[in-house]
């Protein structure tokens, strides 16, 4: 049986490494660093995309509460009415009817203010 050597290992390794890295600064991009790079670069991808889907929602959060408060409601009491009015939808698409379609906004905005009353 032949004996497997590491070379084809070693360098597809060491390609995949450089391809990862490519785009940072110095020894970063060339030397021993770049497998730190890589995992500290990793890392924060990860943190990253956790962190994203939280400043979304606070995002989707401060355009309904100023689109609620035009209409006279905050944004606690505005989600409150819709809820007792058992309207159910989630804030990015609120969000983007306070944006892009202010009269059905303003209409979801009279609904929750008369369940309120």
């Amino acid at each position: 049986m032949a004996r497997i050597k590491g070379a084809m290992i070693r360098r597809t390794r060491k390609k995949n490494l450089f391809r990862r890295v490519r785009g940072f600064f110095m020894g970063r991009r060339r030397l021993r660093q770049a497998i730190e790079a890589r995992l500290k670069a990793e890392s924060q991808e990860f943190v990253g995309r956790k962190q994203r889907k939280r400043q979304f929602r606070r995002l989707w959060n401060q355009r309904i509460n100023a689109a609620a408060r035009l209409h006279g409601l905050n944004y606690s009491r505005f989600i409150h009415g819709l809820k007792t009015a058992g309207i159910d939808v989630n804030r990015k698409m609120l969000a983007d009817l306070a944006v892009r379609e202010p009269a059905v906004f303003e209409a979801l905005a009279g609904k929750a203010k008369a369940a309120l009353t």
